[in-house]
């Protein structure tokens, strides 16, 4: 077999990168070590920066998202027995967030991908990348048993942290930063009204806590754990009791307790691997880096890698330059690794750490600093809707 582009992973940065490949006549393959019913049954990130939303419209994916979408104006910041909103429109000129989970736009993707008639190999086994340091890579999986390879002009890895794609590459050729962070998220999905029409982020003696949702009838909730929490350990009951502790009342009283859908507990790190090019290999979303959840930029982060990296491909194909291609790791690695500034500090400010009375209090003064200061909180909100690309 043999295709212009082979992606690795059909999570959200492999489909979209696919889609607006294919709308622009580039040929390619997307091969996929899981089932796509298990690829939809992961429960990720809803908060989509409008940077993303506008590539989605350029890859023709938005009219379900559109209609269900929920464009949110702005967010608060509870702490001290109060909270804070942060007007995210009027502190930005007019830019804004949409909920929508990262399960519809996967399965978006993937319906518009099958109505292209796209080629796409799931459950593919033994995904192995080879000769990415010359000019005629190639990828080689079993399906059912049989071997297969697929010969390419470049490879993208978008099969996440622990996918093949960046161990493909000798060890000596990549630098790995990361900072493991001393608790988890235990989340919990549920098919009731959301305590308020746009997320809250609560700093509590407790311990961190998150009100989301996915829509107006299904929320999403969040509370900081240590890391030897087990998930079986917390019924929805004990869940929805900790979570009302750490909001203020007038958001706790609100909360409307309902059986899980979803339950589960994410542990939290920052990681860039760099550079995120490797001779016709190319990284990107989880394949290169991985946030905290805090500021909402993991899947943001990815639509931003393949905006790079498409224009690239569209540029070499189109004219046969390699410029942008050449340059897309460099370009990349500049937003990336401004959002990871920006998830750490939200992650800092809003989290209990075991930490001194000293640092309690410094943590005070920041969001004390973001409450009482217009040019912080729009800091804040220009980082929040997301940095140009």
């Amino acid at each position: 077999m043999r295709t212009q582009v082979a992606i690795i992973g059909a999570g959200p940065s492999g489909l979209l990168l696919g889609q607006l490949l294919a709308r622009q006549g580039i040929d390619n393959v997307i091969i996929e070590r899981r089932s796509p019913d298990y690829v939809l049954g992961r429960i990720r990130a809803g908060v989509l920066e409008q940077g993303m939303v506008d590539l989605l419209d350029e890859a023709g994916v938005t009219e379900r998202l559109h209609r269900e979408g929920l464009v949110h104006d702005g967010f608060s910041i509870a702490f001290g027995g109060g909270r804070h909103r942060i007007d995210l429109k009027g502190l930005t000129g007019g830019k804004t967030v949409t909920v929508y989970g990262q399960t519809e736009v996967t399965q978006d993707l993937m319906e518009a991908r099958s109505a292209l008639g796209a080629t796409s190999f799931y459950e593919a086994d033994d995904v192995a990348l080879h000769d990415f340091d010359g000019t005629s890579p190639l990828v080689s999986f079993s399906l059912n048993g049989v071997r297969h390879e697929l010969a390419c002009d470049f490879i993208a890895g978008c099969d996440g942290f622990h996918g093949m794609s960046r161990k493909s590459v000798p060890a000596g050729a990549i630098q790995e930063f990361e900072r493991v962070y001393p608790f988890g998220w235990l989340g919990l999905l549920a098919d009731v009204p959301p305590a308020e029409h746009e997320l809250v982020y609560a700093n509590s003696e407790r311990g961190f806590a998150l009100c989301s949702m996915r829509s107006m009838t299904r929320s999403r909730y969040y509370v900081q754990v240590s890391l030897d929490e087990h998930v079986e350990d917390w019924s929805d009951e004990r869940f929805f009791e900790e979570l009302r502790r750490r909001l203020p009342d007038d958001v706790a009283t609100k909360v409307t307790a309902g059986p899980s859908i979803e339950k589960s507990i994410a542990p939290l790190r920052s990681f860039v691997a760099e550079p995120m090019r490797f001779g016709r290999l190319f990284l990107a979303g989880d394949a290169a880096h991985i946030v905290p959840p805090t500021g909402a930029k993991g899947l943001n982060l990815a639509a931003s890698d393949i905006h790079y990296l498409s224009h690239g491909l569209a540029e070499y194909y189109g004219d046969g330059s390699m410029a942008g291609l050449d340059a897309y790791s460099s370009r990349a690695l500049a937003r990336i690794w401004k959002a990871e500034r920006f998830s750490w500090w939200m992650t800092t400010v809003l989290h209990r750490f075991t930490d001194t009375p000293f640092d309690r209090k410094i943590q005070r003064a920041e969001l004390d600093y973001v409450a009482s200061s217009e040019t912080a909180r729009a800091a804040l909100a220009e980082n929040y809707v997301g940095l140009p690309y």
